[in-house]
């Protein structure tokens, strides 16, 4: 089984979607915020400087990830979605170090994320790479409640 991390091409653009409307669909809805997320994801993500990273298994897309830059020494880590036909393979894992190597060559000092007490398993996921839960910042997602952060 082959398994590649790529970069963002357009011709993924809607595998990011549905991954990612597929798990938020499951445990909340896809909140307005997300909305314009979807169909601005080059202004929104890309073009400041952030990264989409996706996990290819063979040569299906099993899991995505983005990286959205928030300063020059802090990026965010949103959208991370596996399909769950590819769950339990640690794709996310992959991913995971993908966004911490991508934010390590651009010098970053910071790795945040925002994501909610109901998903265990990526929060035991996040836990596994040292973030650390922090006071929440004000957040545009209602399914927010928890923050962590990563000290590069």
């Amino acid at each position: 089984m082959t398994i590649r991390i790529i970069t963002y091409q357009p011709q993924y653009k809607q595998d990011f979607i549905d991954l990612n409307t597929a798990w938020l669909e499951e445990y909340f809805f896809v909140e307005q915020h997300d909305k314009e997320v979807f169909e601005n994801i080059e202004e929104i993500v890309l073009t400041p400087g952030g990264a989409i990273f996706f996990c290819l298994v063979e040569d299906e897309v099993a899991g995505t990830v983005a990286m959205q830059k928030v300063s020059d020494s802090v990026y965010e880590m949103a959208k991370l979605a596996v399909d769950k036909k590819f769950q339990g393979q640690k794709l996310g894992n992959l991913l995971v170090e993908a966004c911490i190597d991508f934010a390590k060559k651009k010098k970053a000092k910071k790795i945040m994320l925002l994501s909610s007490t109901k998903l265990i398993p990526a929060l035991n996921l996040y836990r596994k790479y040292n973030f650390k839960e922090t006071p929440m910042d004000e957040t545009d997602y209602d399914r927010a409640d928890i923050q962590m952060e990563l000290y590069l």
